[in-house]
Order: C-alpha cells, then structure tokens, then sequence
C-alpha cells in the first residue's frame, strides 16, 4: 500500500474493526479526490430522515456475531501440491572398499572402455602419467574421472611442502594426506557409477609410501599400471614443466632409476618412449583387458 508524501501513518487495525477513523482506504497525493465512499460504510453521506444504516456483521464484535450453521461455513481453500523441489537432498551411495571387477564370461573378451575400474597409473616425473590419464579418462564410454595426486597435494596454499625442497617428514605427511584424499574421493566416485583413473609417483622400494597405502585408501579392486619411458624422454618433458613442477636433471635420473623397480614385480608395464598420448591409451587399455581377466597380485 503506497501512502501520501509525508502522511502519518495509520496505527494497527485492531480484530474485528475497520479501518480507523481518519485513514482514508487508499493513498491519496495532495489534492487528489479519492472516491465516494459506498453506501452503509462509515464515512459515506446518510439523506435527511433515512434510518441509520446498520453495520455489516463483518464489524460487529465477536460475541456479537450470530451463529452460523456448520453447513454455511465456506469450503476450505484446497492446496496446491508442493511445487518440485529441483535442489532439493539428493541421496548417494557410501563411499565403500573397491572390490576386483567380475572376470568377463569365457565367451568374450573384457571391454575396459564399458567397464567401471579404478585405475593407478605409476610413474616418475615426466612419464606423461597426467596427460594419458586425462586422455583416457575422456574417451571412454562410460562415465570416468581423473584424480591427480600431485594436483590435491596443490590444494595446499599456505604451507605448501615443496617436493623441489627434498623429501621429509613434513612433505610425508602431505602426501599421505592427499592419498587418503584421493582414495575418498574414488571411493565415492566409484560407489557411484563413476570410474576413476589416479596417476601417482609410486616407489618400489618404498613400502611406507608405496602400494599398500593404495589398496588400504581405495580397496583392492585398484588396479595399478606401470608407464615407464626411457630416461632421455623423461628429461625432455620434465624440461618442458614449470613451477614446482619441474624437477632437477638429478632428481628426475635419481626417481627414474628407482622406477626400475618395478620390473620384475609382477605388475604391467608400459614403454611409451615411441607412442603418443593416444597411443599410449590404447595400450593401457589393452593391458587392463588383462589385468581383469587375471588381476595382478600385490
């Protein structure tokens, strides 16, 4: 309700009575002529002689009002159904261990690319783990998300422990944060519908920051994958990165030969040194066709 510039305002309507005395129904500007008031309403002019006008029951008191049959009352107002909640709570499914995908039937060869897997891609610095990890994950056909260790290890700001700076204890404790991140949130995908694909520097001959930690975090459906180029393509891209992200030629020869590790271990390795990124995807899924229909052990 608008009101004139500058009028008082109404006091509050009290229950059972109109409006007060003095308020006109509308706002009116300065010299605007409101309407005529209608007849039998207060305020509206009586002709001489004509008996007073009897006030509505509407303004009588309440134990003034007369008693209305049940059947007179008014119907209630039906309500209308709530309107769709499109933002509403919408209920997942725990986060739970991965299991070992179910071998295909003997009739048929496993379709990596229509199954849901958890897959760890291991490899040094420069191995092209992210690259082919973020390909693979976005040519599949059924839904995949790609988790990258080092990119949660980043959610760290303030702090942050700089692998540049050498390994310790408080570097440790971040990387074990962020694994055990990691493994949340592919728990959570996977219980969901979603594969995931995690790519980590994972050392052989570190059983304290190794696979155990993996399986304990993910479950032991992960199935880990070795990419393992020759040490002169991985000098060469890691001289391609920036920031924290690029190692010294010392480092990445030091980690590369670590990797080394891995052969003899049981578990697939792959040689990208020739093959691109596309390539190399191809491969990977090759190599986990076999990896479900004989899992590795570790």
């Amino acid at each position: 309700m608008q009101h004139a510039v500058g009028a008082p305002l109404p006091p509050p309507h009290q229950p059972g009575q109109g409006p007060a005395a003095g308020w006109a129904p509308a706002g009116q500007y300065p010299g605007q002529q409101g309407p005529a008031p209608a007849p039998g309403f207060a305020g509206a002019p009586v002709p001489p002689g004509a008996p007073p006008a009897q006030a509505p029951q509407h303004h009588l008191p309440p134990h003034q009002m007369p008693p209305q049959h049940p059947s007179a009352q008014p119907p209630p107002h039906p309500q209308a159904p709530p309107a769709p909640d499109t933002t509403g709570h919408v209920q997942l499914p725990p986060g739970v261990s991965v299991t070992m995908p179910s071998p295909p039937p003997a009739t048929g060869a496993p379709d990596p690319s229509a199954t849901t897997l958890a897959v760890l891609l291991i490899g040094p610095a420069g191995a092209g783990k992210t690259s082919v990890a973020k390909y693979w994950a976005d040519h599949r056909r059924v839904p995949t998300a790609h988790i990258s260790l080092d990119d949660v290890r980043e959610w760290v700001r303030s702090g942050f422990a700089d692998p540049q700076s050498g390994w310790n204890d408080h570097s440790e404790a971040q990387y074990r944060l962020a694994r055990r991140t990691c493994g949340f949130a592919a728990r959570n995908f996977l219980a969901n519908g979603i594969s995931c694909i995690l790519d980590d520097a994972v050392f052989p001959d570190r059983p304290v920051v190794g696979l155990g930690g993996w399986k304990r975090h993910v479950g032991p459906g992960l199935l880990p994958v070795v990419l393992l180029p020759g040490l002169e393509v991985v000098l060469e891209r890691n001289a391609e990165r920036s920031g924290n992200r690029r190692l010294s030629d010392e480092e990445v020869a030091r980690i590369h030969g670590r990797m080394a590790g891995w052969y003899g271990s049981g578990l697939p390795i792959i040689d990208n040194s020739q093959l691109d990124v596309a390539a190399t995807a191809r491969v990977l899924d090759d190599v986990l066709a076999r990896s479900i229909a004989s899992p590795p052990q570790w």
